[in-house]
């Protein structure tokens, strides 16, 4: 295997416990040899024990494979009667000759980084000392949130497996063996004294050069195991009818649920209302139809609800009701067994989303939640699988661009897309390119924002007079652009 191959050791799969929720993620790490270079200090404070005992130790032979606990390290080179007085002499030393001389490896803040990134939790498993290990982590700012000490080999996995640890970072075969005893994913660094042989002779699962290289692997793998999830949990749902608004999430959904069920057995279903932007149509008809899906674009009558029109802050509970609602009459009618929607793992901890709560009010499912996986692993498997949607921006309906408390209505929905379009056309004149683009409606104001890039370059100057002028031939009585550039879901900061 080359190294930083880490999708796998000579072809071999290994069994993924996925019975526990996807959104759960705890690693485990050894410390000497994997975050931490421990043979400086390891080494200061043998000769400094040597020379209290009047004992030679070789040295450089017992830094060679450090990892192993330290009465097999001693036993050698004391008498048997006399180890674990020097065991408590040795760690009694260690703070003064093995601390500030101990670095961390590169890569172990990002790696711990990388855990964190993904909402997982991080701990440490060793065989040194709890006290000294505690030491080191407070001494290197190392992000962890339990250590367990003095524990080794097999004696590991009870640590893992009381946290719920499904990886194990380590640097030793006997690292291996506590990660395969806890039924985790054996991950082996090259920064110990074991080869890349040693290690995937003792089973481990995968090898990589050192920890700079953990990060990637953590990103690939957690999005292997989500997709996995996924595949699993739409095959498990026989049918369904994909909620699509033709965006990144229900395209990639929409993709999904073809993989897993094939096309017969999945219906793509756009509602079509004054709040789905005509120029979202097209796109998405042709997305579904390259994936050979039946298209169905019923009328959704959102407007007749009081509480959308009235825009009181729960404006999208009523839309999705009315969605749900709609596309449910068609699955049973055409015998569909779910609803699916394209809610994402990070929509579910984004606060403020009602309409969330009425698709579950009306047994919609969620696929993409349900297996863990966020927006930004959504896009990394729309790349993976070659969909042109994988950095589509993103689309929130018309109604969005609304603020609170201010009806929404026909005309203003068509005067905002008007707007945004005119915005584009006078950019692309420009020369620039947008990716973000609202045009906020503040009842006879709007506030335009565009990419933060933009508004130091050209913005600045004649072009944000163009953008003004085309914003007001629309309709608006006044127009302006906001200093902070795009940010989604801005109008929701008057409802905190």
């Amino acid at each position: 295997m080359l190294a930083g191959d880490w999708r796998g050791i000579k072809g071999q799969t290994y069994a993924v416990d996925m019975s526990s929720a996807p959104l759960e993620l705890t690693v485990g790490f050894d410390l000497d040899m994997t975050l931490i270079d421990t043979v400086p200090g390891f080494r200061a404070n043998l000769l400094a024990l040597g020379s209290e005992l009047g004992v030679e130790f070789p040295v450089e032979e017992m830094t060679e494979r450090l990892g192993p606990p330290l009465d097999l390290l001693l036993a050698p080179h004391l008498a048997e009667e006399a180890v674990a007085a020097a065991i408590d002499r040795f760690r009694s030393l260690y703070p003064e000759h093995s601390i500030t001389s101990v670095p961390a490896f590169e890569g172990a803040h990002e790696a711990i980084a990388a855990v964190r990134r993904h909402g997982g939790k991080v701990l440490l498993v060793t065989g040194k000392f709890a006290l000294n290990a505690q030491r080191h982590v407070d001494h290197l700012s190392l992000d962890v949130d339990l250590v367990a000490g003095e524990v080794w080999g097999v004696g590991k996995a009870a640590a893992l497996v009381e946290h719920g640890a499904t990886i194990y970072v380590g640097d030793h075969v006997h690292d291996v063996e506590g990660a395969l005893a806890a039924g985790a994913t054996s991950v082996s660094v090259l920064t110990g004294g074991c080869t890349r042989e040693e290690l995937v002779e003792a089973g481990t699962h995968v090898v990589l050069e050192d920890l700079v290289q953990f990060p990637a692997w953590l990103d690939e793998h957690l999005l292997d195991l989500r997709l996995e999830a996924l595949a699993a949990d739409l095959a498990a749902r026989g049918s369904v009818v994909v909620a699509y608004s033709g965006g990144a999430d229900s395209a990639f959904l929409l993709a999904a649920a073809v993989r897993a069920l094939g096309p017969d057995r999945v219906l793509a279903a756009t509602g079509y209302s004054h709040s789905l932007p005509e120029a979202e149509r097209d796109p998405a008809r042709a997305f579904a139809a390259s994936l050979g899906v039946r298209l169905v674009t019923p009328a959704t009558h959102e407007m007749d609800r009081e509480g959308y029109v009235a825009n009181d802050g729960d404006r999208c509970y009523f839309c999705k009701a009315e969605l749900t609602e709609v596309l449910g009459e068609i699955a049973a009618r055409e015998g569909f067994a779910f609803v699916a929607t394209g809610t994402n793992a990070d929509d579910a901890v984004a606060g403020f989303r009602p309409g969330i709560r009425a698709a579950a009010e009306r047994g919609a499912v969620t696929p993409l939640l349900d297996a863990g996986l966020t927006k930004e692993q959504v896009r990394a498997g729309s790349l993976r699988w070659g969909l042109p949607t994988w950095d589509k921006p993103a689309a929130a309906c018309l109604s969005s661009r609304v603020a609170y408390g201010i009806s929404v209505t026909p005309y203003r929905l068509g005067r905002i897309e008007r707007a945004e379009a005119a915005v584009r056309r006078v950019l692309e004149t420009e020369g620039l390119v947008v990716r973000d683009l609202r045009v906020r409606d503040l009842g006879d104001r709007a506030s335009v924002e565009v990419d933060a890039t933009l508004l130091a370059g050209p913005l600045a100057s004649g072009a944000a007079a163009a953008v003004r002028d085309a914003v007001l031939a629309e309709g608006f009585e006044e127009a302006v652009l906001d200093p902070r550039g795009f940010r989604s879901g801005s109008l929701n900061d008057a409802l905190r």
